[in-house]
């Protein structure tokens, strides 16, 4: 009865090694794929954070006095005011 038990357990137990084996190496696979698409996504996160930097500081250059001024009297054509024209009103 044990040699029979031998027979039928060391096929099994071969088996069992040979689908570890190559569960582990699929693990590891998988885990090389994901690590990559982490990288990728990383490097996509550091370059969306280089661009909102960039795009507020063109916001703020963009907001300043200076520059609305500048667009409202070249593009829109206006101009302040005489003095005794401004009308301050009260709340």
């Amino acid at each position: 009865m044990s040699r029979r038990m031998l027979l039928v357990t060391l096929p099994l137990l071969w088996a069992a090694a040979l689908g570890s084996a190559a569960g582990a190496i699929w693990c590891k696979h998988r885990a090389r794929e994901l690590f990559v698409q982490l990288e990728g996504l990383n490097a996509r996160r550091d370059n969306l954070e280089i661009e909102w930097g960039q795009l507020q500081l063109e916001q703020s250059a963009w907001s300043t006095h200076a520059f609305v001024e500048r667009v409202a009297s070249t593009r829109l054509h206006m101009a302040m005011p005489p003095p005794k024209e401004i009308e301050i009103l009260a709340p």
